[in-house]
Order: C-alpha cells, then structure tokens, then sequence
C-alpha cells in the first residue's frame, strides 16, 4: 500500500476494510494441501465464494454445473442473507443460521458480521450465546475448535498439532465453569471461544486463520448434564487441585512449544477461583489476558471516565459501591483504585479506600478478613457489617453503583430510589449477563430515579422514553475493549499483558465519545464506528507496549493507528488465477 493512500484508511468508516489492500487486486492460489477445485473448494469455507465464482474462475477451477449459471456480487449474498437471517423470529434461529454460514463461507460471514455489526453483535454473542451453550449438545454439528480433555493428559502438544493452521496468534480458552451467569455448561461452553473469536475478527481484524478456539475438559458438577445421555463432553465430576492444574500447566507450555512466546491466550469464564489463580501463575511467564477480570474492567472503567463529562470532578471524587465481589467486581475495582492513584499519585491502598463491595454476606469489612477469598481482602474497610445492599447503599452514600453479582433483580426501586435521593446524576451499571440476569432493566433504572439515572448495561437495552425524554442505554461491553487490545499486543509483537495497557486501552475508548454522543445521554460510542474505536485502541495499546520495552515488532511504525487498520483483516472476496 502506497504511503499517499494512508491518510484515506479510517478503518471502519469510509473504508471499513483497511487490511493487506496493496495484495487486495493480486491473484491468489486457494491452497489446501494441494490447489482447492471442483467440489472441494466448494466445501472449503476459506475460499468458497458461492454464486460469486467468475466465469473465469468457474471454468479455471472445475466448477462448471457445479452451481447454478447465475454470477453475484458479495454485496447481493449479503442482502440476501440479511433478509433471511431477518425472518427468523428466535434469535437462536439466527445464531444457528450465522453458525452455518461460518462453516459454508468465512469471508461472508464475516462481511455480514463487519457490515451489520449492532444488529449481529447480539445474536453471535451475549445475550444469543448463552442460550446458545445450554443446547450447544443438541445444536452441535460440526465440531469448532479444539476440546482438550483429561483424556489427552500428557499429549497435548500432540492434540494441537492436530489443529490444521499453524501461525496460530490468539488462542482463547475456558473450562466451562462459570458461563456469563448460566453456571458450569461443562464442554457445552465451547460457544464462548468460538464467539469471541469470532469478534477477535470481525471487531479488531485479526485474520480468523489466526485464531484458536479451546475448551478444556475436566469434567462438570452439573447433574442435569451428567444425567443427559446426549451430554458431549466426559461424564464424571469436575477434577480439582494438582490434577487441574497439572493439565493447566500441561496446557500453557504446549502452546508456547508449538506457537512461540507472542500467542495471545485469554482466559475466558473460569470459576473464580481459578481465574484469579491461573492469571497471577501465568502473567509473568506467557502472554495471557483475562476478559472476565481485565477486560471487563477496562470497559467499565472507560465508561466511568467519560461519564466525567455529564457527572463533573474527577474519579478520586466518586465513591463505588460494588454487587458482586467475584472476577469481575474486583477486577474492575483494582483497575478503578489503579486509575485514581495514576491521576492523584497517591498509593493504591489508599485509593481502594473509595470502593466498598457487597458480597452474599454483606459489605466487606475488615471483622470478616479472616473468612474472606484472598482476591476480597483488599476490600475489606473498617466499618460496622452491613447485611445487606440497601442498607449499604443509605450508609455509604455512593455516587456509582456497579452490579457484577451474576443475579438478576438486585437492584430493587428502595435501592435506586435511595441512589437517586443523595445523587443528581446516580451512575448505575448493571453489568451481569445476559440480559435476563441483570440486575435492573434500563426502563426501572430510568423511572425509578425519576430520569436522571446514567445508565449501561452489560447486555444491550432498547432504548426508553421517559417524560417525553428518550434515554439511550449504554453498554459496557467488554467487545469494546478486548479486541482492540488484542490486536494492539499483536501488532506491537508485545510479550506481557501489563496493567498500564488496560488503563491506556480505557482511556483511547472513552476519547472516542464525542459531544454528540453525550447528548443521547451515552457513555460509549455506538458500535457501528468499531472498527475505527479497535484501530485506536491498538495503537495506544502498541504505543504502551514499545513504552514499556515489551514490544518486539521493530521499529515501531511511525503511525501507529494507520498500521493497525493496514494490518487489519478484510472479509472481501479475493479473485483466484
């Protein structure tokens, strides 16, 4: 790509596509292990184009009566597919229907994925991808990814190297214990990485041949699935202590064994127990990431940081009141006390002063340390206990409230009224998933403070028309965050996730709200514009990486938002000699 087209590349706006276009026009080889033609590149979803096969390309690669005569654009399969995939009433249906184009023609998928992003987003993930995982048993078709069980203890390398693609440079893996809200789906939860995955593409532009979706086996505690005779994964109860971990140790050297020391591997819905363990084990030593406790910080914390504007002060002038102290509300809490203590240069101990956090128990004070999971204990302030969140709420007084409890209806019309009566402006995020374990709908948050609620979500809301006033509902959506970051640690060639990337990654997505955005009451930038928001969070991401010495792509591009949507893959079709 020449140097004078850059300034044009805007990555998700007029050119949505900014990837590898100096090789858009040259002609490509379809290769499998010998050249694909005929019926086999037909059932090839990297290169099957469908009715888009040139006449040339019909008759150069065997295709001749094969497909019908007509000859397509991408653009009408596209149309043609949306106007279908439209028709079914169940989003289910539309999850099953996007599933099979993904296994028929990638680069349509991804095309529609990129092209209806606001409309797909909720079908190909949260909330569709939580009913999806219930029945993944009974919707399984062909399998996706990788399943790595107790079975294959000791031959792991071996497991990987089964898996086709070998430039492999993001691997997302879970065992299947804490599914969104859902609990332990066991091997069913194979729908999570395949559906992150799949927004590691469509949202950051990670080529898909780079990608690598993992469920880990170990079994499951959950009786309905131990008792369903059509149960896809092993039948006994969850292993625990050395022998997980062994299996886990196991894991991460094979993958570093067989795709170097630059391969992303998130950790995504782990119980919180091993989370915490496996991310503080692994930091050090692999380039690991975990959505549940950083990225969904960091999203948080971004939406905290452009709410600045509306609420007014800075972060140290807020008090936080958490639901849920698990994965998420603690990550989240670190990343906020990080932050304040970044801005105001006092030490982290005393800014997590500013945060309190509810459990199942009550608040979390300091007579109840002993008892306390050691990721709680920074926590626990001095303060007389508390039983429970209303009452915490006249206490405390805060000006944030932030849901992370995985229960649904907790925020009740006593709390957010008690939030509305000390606050103009109650910030109120209730950020469990899927939407039906939210703790307040966005229409109860808006009525019940009288309108003058800022509001988000972790599953999308409709918007609300309260006094003749419509509310747009934000949603803090960890799609934000950890696709750009992902891509950033990519193009950097970064080595180590460091905290200090989490906190540039927040603040490049809250500089993408503009006046415009406010007005509507959001918080965060519409997802239509995401390829654009990815490309910016990668270059700050990179740029922090290259700061802090971890990167090793050099030298460092000099524009480093203009490399990454360059980089970026693109889902048009290519035209084979």
């Amino acid at each position: 790509m020449e140097s004078s087209n850059l300034k044009d590349v805007t990555g998700g706006v007029e050119d949505a596509y900014g990837e590898h276009r100096a090789i858009e026009e040259q002609l490509v080889t379809p290769w499998t292990v010998s050249v694909a033609s005929g019926y086999s590149l037909l059932r090839d979803p990297h290169h099957n184009k469908g009715l888009a096969f040139t006449e040339r390309e019909r008759d150069s690669h065997y295709l001749r009566g094969l497909l019908p005569p007509a000859v397509v654009t991408q653009e009408l399969q596209e149309k043609k597919l949306m106007e279908n995939i439209r028709e079914y009433q169940l989003p289910i249906h539309k999850y099953m229907a996007m599933m099979e184009l993904e296994e028929r023609n990638e680069r349509l998928f991804y095309k529609l994925l990129i092209d209806n992003v606001e409309e797909l987003l909720p079908v190909v993930y949260t909330p569709t991808v939580g009913e999806a995982c219930q029945k993944y048993g009974s919707i399984f078709r062909r399998p996706q990814g990788l399943y790595i069980s107790l079975k294959e203890k000791g031959k792991i390398l071996e497991v990987l190297k089964n898996w086709p693609e070998r430039a492999i440079q993001v691997i997302v893996v879970t065992d299947g214990e804490r599914i969104l809200g859902l609990g332990d789906l066991g091997c069913q939860g194979m729908g999570i990485p395949v559906g992150k995955l799949a927004l590691y593409t469509a949202l950051g532009g990670v080529r898909p041949s780079a990608c690598l979706p993992i469920t880990i086996d170990v079994g499951t505690n959950n009786q309905q699935l131990l008792d369903d005779e059509f149960y896809i994964g092993l039948k006994q109860r969850r292993a625990t202590g050395e022998e997980y971990y062994e299996l886990l140790e196991e894991f991460m050297s094979a993958v570093k064994h067989c795709y170097g020391e630059k391969v992303l591997v998130q950790f995504e819905d782990f119980a919180n127990h091993n989370a915490f363990e496996l991310l503080s084990k692994y930091r050090n030593t692999h380039l690991v990431f975990n959505d549940d406790i950083q990225g969904t910080a960091s999203v948080v914390l971004s939406g905290l940081i452009a709410s600045l504007k509306p609420l007014g002060g800075t972060l140290g002038d807020h008090t936080f009141l958490f639901l849920g102290a698990g994965e998420a509300g603690t990550g989240i809490a670190e990343l906020i006390a990080l932050e304040i203590s970044k801005q105001t240069k006092a030490p982290v101990e005393e800014t997590r002063k500013k945060i309190w956090l509810v459990d199942s128990k009550g608040l979390v004070v300091s007579s109840r340390k002993e008892k306390l999971q050691h990721f709680k204990q920074p926590w626990a302030h001095e303060k007389e206990p508390i039983g429970n969140l209303l009452d915490a709420v006249k206490d405390i007084k805060p000006t944030v409230l932030i849901g992370t409890s995985g229960v649904g209806r907790q925020f009740t019309k006593e709390v957010v009224e008690a939030m509305a009566s000390f606050n103009e402006k109650p910030l109120i995020m209730a950020l469990s998933n899927p939407t039906s374990q939210a703790e307040c709908t966005a229409e109860e948050a808006y009525t019940w403070s009288e309108g003058r609620a800022i509001f988000s979500s972790g599953s999308p809301f409709d918007p609300v028309e309260y006094n003749g006033k419509v509310f747009v509902p934000g949603q803090a959506n960890n799609c934000y965050i950890f696709p750009g970051l992902g891509f950033g640690l990519l193009i950097s060639g970064a080595i180590r996730v460091h905290d200090d990337m989490l906190l540039a990654a927040s603040e490049a997505l809250a500089n993408q709200v503009t006046d415009e955005h406010y007005a509507k009451g959001l918080i965060y930038p519409p997802f239509s514009d995401i390829r654009k928001i990815s490309a910016n969070i990668a270059a700050k991401v990179a740029a922090k990486a290259y700061e802090l010495g971890v990167a090793t792509r050099l030298p460092r591009p000099e524009n480093l938002v203009e490399y990454a949507e360059r980089c970026m893959y693109s889902p048009i079709y290519r035209t084979y000699r």
